[in-house]
């Protein structure tokens, strides 16, 4: 039914219009050419995002990217702002991985320099990175400094010796959200996420070693210190079991307080209160604070991708950030003089160069974005638009996205098939699980050449390099 009522608006949009449901409030708005929308329109996501529309105090329009696909309440890769005045805030729409997210590393090696010692490297990765339930006990935190990682995020770490100032400046947000309220975080979930610091985790998380296969726009590739044939590192990690738990705390809360808001909703799974109510603002808070740790862990990633790097290879193979940035996140942001809460689930910033949040060194281009693809396909390098702010609040997509579920995925094809792939393309792959290979197969993904291709079209951020895997350590 929502595919009939749907118009198509260009080769890369669709809309449904508020009239389609007589309970939407704004219209929902879909990224996507004709083959990737229906490839969308075989799951729940459009109706997802309809009901998403229905949300008190939703702004504007919501919107799906290209990757989207069907998640818990709302659907990842979707978008949505809400006013602070009067509107509410949802758990759904940020996730149970708060602040899961992506940061680039790149060095000064060329990819025939690193080959020599490459599996020696990717070995060491996955044995100084825990993956999978792995924890870190070298970095435990007892409660104080945990409370101090919540509120202060990688500046922590800046105290520790894990990161540097230059780290933070191209760090989203500076690797911190001052409203992060560490006591709003449960004892629970601050026990489970005490040894996790410096950890990928599970699922589609991963440490990925890469080189440069293409650049598209030189400048901007010079601007982001990214050179055809040199090796760089992508990490995908959020904040662990913490943000998870926090996620699980605020939707039991809040779907017991939507009937004291007078809050109806078709889906249970939209859990909200308003953003200026007690128990509102205390998400707000509690998520602030996963954020943090989410961006600490990443940062303490990036160290031990450092450590191992200079052991094998010298100054040359010592990584530098490139940009860090949040997907799975809710941001109070000012659009046309207005103040919005933001809703990022499974999307990114995609901020261009008139934006104040840009890194000085890339004003000039618009702030980097990253789109990974699958484990056998490549990944892609942006520059965020000024055209995305009014077409999309500021977004972009942050990944090829599901185009299987992982069941599915694992009845198509066997770990064991992942591996021989992988490695017939010389690509060196660490995972202990048989089963999560298969569950993340490059068959599991939608074409990121297509989705990425969207997005370039829609003006949301515009190609600057592709870069395509040598070295894969799986959580």
């Amino acid at each position: 039914m929502q595919a009939l009522q749907a118009v198509k608006l260009s080769d890369w949009m669709f809309e449904i219009p508020r009239s389609a449901r007589e309970d939407m409030r704004v219209p929902a708005r879909v990224y996507a050419d004709a083959q990737l929308w229906e490839q969308i329109s075989h799951d729940k996501s459009i109706e997802q995002l309809i009901n998403v529309a229905t949300l008190p105090g939703v702004a504007g329009y919501v919107c799906a990217m290209p990757d989207v696909h069907q998640g818990y309440g709302f659907p990842v890769g979707g978008i949505a702002a809400t006013r602070v005045s009067d509107g509410v805030i949802s758990p759904g729409g940020v996730g149970y991985d708060i602040n899961c997210g992506v940061r680039l590393l790149a060095t000064d090696l060329t990819a025939e320099e690193a080959r020599p010692r490459l599996e020696t490297a990717v070995h060491d990765l996955s044995r100084t990175i825990p993956s999978g339930p792995g924890r870190n006990p070298r970095l435990s935190l007892d409660p104080p400094d945990m409370d101090r990682v919540l509120a202060e995020g990688c500046r922590y770490l800046v105290d520790r010796g894990l990161a540097t100032p230059e780290d933070l400046a191209v760090t989203e947000a500076g690797g911190c959200l001052e409203a992060a309220d560490p006591a709003a975080v449960s004892a629970k979930a601050k026990k489970r996420g005490h040894d996790q610091l410096g950890t990928i985790g599970s699922g589609n998380h991963f440490v990925e070693v890469q080189q440069v296969d293409q650049v598209f726009d030189e400048d901007a590739a010079r601007a982001f210190g990214l050179e055809r044939g040199c090796i760089t590192v992508l990490i995908h990690t959020g904040s662990r079991g913490l943000g998870h738990q926090v996620c699980t705390d605020y939707v039991r809360l809040l779907d017991e307080v939507m009937q004291r808001y007078d809050i109806r909703l078709p889906d249970r799974q939209l859990a909200s209160a308003p953003l200026r109510s007690p128990e509102g603002a205390r998400y707000f808070g509690a998520m602030c604070a996963a954020a943090n740790f989410a961006w600490a862990n990443r940062q303490a990633i990036t160290q031990s991708v450092r450590s191992v790097f200079e052991r094998m290879y010298g100054d040359a193979g010592h990584p530098r950030l490139i940009y860090d940035v949040a997907h799975n996140i809710a941001k109070i942001e000012t659009y046309d003089d207005q103040e919005l809460c933001v809703h990022r689930k499974g999307a990114t910033r995609a901020f261009g160069p008139a934006s104040a949040e840009t890194p000085n060194q890339y004003r000039a281009h618009g702030q980097p974005v990253f789109i990974p693809g699958s484990m056998g396909t490549a990944s892609y390098v942006l520059a965020g638009a000024d055209t995305s702010e009014e077409r999309s609040f500021g977004s972009c997509c942050h990944g090829a996205g599901r185009a299987m579920s992982r069941g599915a995925a694992k009845r198509a094809v066997t770990g064991a098939q992942v591996r021989r792939e992988l490695e017939g393309h010389g690509i060196v792959v660490r995972c202990a699980s048989k089963s999560g290979l298969a569950e993340e197969a490059p068959l599991a993904y939608k074409d990121v050449d297509r989705v990425v291709d969207v997005v370039h079209r829609a003006g949301l951020a515009r190609r600057v390099a592709r870069l395509i895997p040598v070295g894969v350590i799986k959580g």
